[in-house]
This record gives C-alpha cells, structure tokens and sequence, in this order.
C-alpha cells in the first residue's frame, strides 16, 4: 500500500480472494488507516478493495465454470458419505437462493471465495454475479476500511472481534459437518440392517 497506493491495497484483497488465509479482515482495517495517513482517500481504499474483491471473484466464478457441474460431480463424490442426491440437492439450492447466496457471502469469512465456485459450475448470469459480488464487497470493504480509518494508529483493535466472527462462524461449520456425518452414517446403518432383514 505504501509503494502503489490504492491499486496495492486491491492487490491485496484480490490475493485474499484466491488464498483464504490471508485474512481481509486485518488488510481492510490497514488499508483504511493508510487512507488516514494520507497514502489514498478513504473513498478510494472502498474503491480499489472492492475492485479487488469482484477481480478475484471473477477468477474463481471461471475456474468453477471451467470445472464444469459434472466434473464437479465426480470431485465430491469421492469424498466419503457423500452420495450423488447431495450435489443435486445443493445445485436445487443455489438455484432457488444463488443471489441471497453470492450477495450475504461476501461478507461471511470463508464463504467469500467458496461462493464463487457453485456459482460458476451453476452458470449464474456473470452479470448479476458481478453486481452481487461488489455489493456485498461494498458492504463488508466499507465497514472494515472504515473502522481502520476511524480507528487510526489503533486500527490492530478490530483484530480481535473480526477474529471471535470468525470462530463462530467456523463453529456452525463444524456443528453442520459433524450434524452431516452423523446423520449419514445412521441413514446407511438403518440401510444396511433393513437390506439384512430382507434376506
């Protein structure tokens, strides 16, 4: 951000957007406070971090079009306990909650670049993709751009709460997986044992 401005603080969401690791929740609040020292205007940190967000989007959105739904198929179906109805089932959701889907998770931790893979593979209109994406981007990038700015050298102090937004939502991930595994693995044991008591 010091050496390009604007253009180096897209360049970081964008990266972020491609690796998840790097935590956009510590790049925004950054940003913003080098928008307070005078490196860009706040207005141009929301700009350049939002374009960053749609262009790493769009990478992801064509990666999973490239991959395609069927090729997909064949991909999760390897994973254990996963049957062939649940990518059919989550191809009928994102059919019916896509643009709730692509708008609400670009500003969940994780789900931001994961969403933009059902959304590819389905084939969402790349127009409506791109205006949910910088909405959402908007949204999420203001806030925490925002808060840096405000925050100034104290910017480090969003860390923690961004940090317990995280936890909790990885959390419910783990709740919904271990929900999952538990309720598949009942289902073939009552398969299993009906398919005994028919011999």
């Amino acid at each position: 951000m010091e050496r390009l401005g604007g253009p180096g603080a897209g360049l970081a969401v964008f990266l972020e957007n491609l690796f998840p690791p790097l935590p956009s929740e510590v790049i925004l609040p950054m940003a913003g406070f080098a928008a307070r020292l005078g490196q860009f205007s706040a207005p141009e940190a929301i700009m350049w971090t939002t374009l960053g967000s749609v262009l790493g989007a769009w990478v992801i959105y064509f990666l999973g079009a490239r991959l395609g739904r069927e090729r997909m198929r064949k991909l999760v179906t390897r994973i254990p306990l996963v049957d062939t109805e649940d990518i059919d089932r989550s191809a009928a959701w994102f059919a019916r909650h896509g643009t709730k889907g692509v708008f609400f998770g670009r500003m969940l931790p994780f789900f931001r670049s994961f969403i933009s893979v059902p959304a590819g593979t389905e084939r969402m209109n790349f127009a409506v993709f791109t205006v949910l994406t910088a909405l959402g981007s908007l949204i999420w990038n203001s806030i925490f751009v925002g808060a840096g700015y405000s925050l100034g050298a104290n910017w480090h102090r969003i860390e923690p709460y961004a940090s317990t937004f995280q936890y909790v939502v990885l959390a419910a991930i783990g709740i919904v997986v271990i929900w999952f595994i538990v309720a598949r693995i009942r289902r073939r044991k009552l398969a299993a044992d009906s398919g005994l008591d028919d011999v």
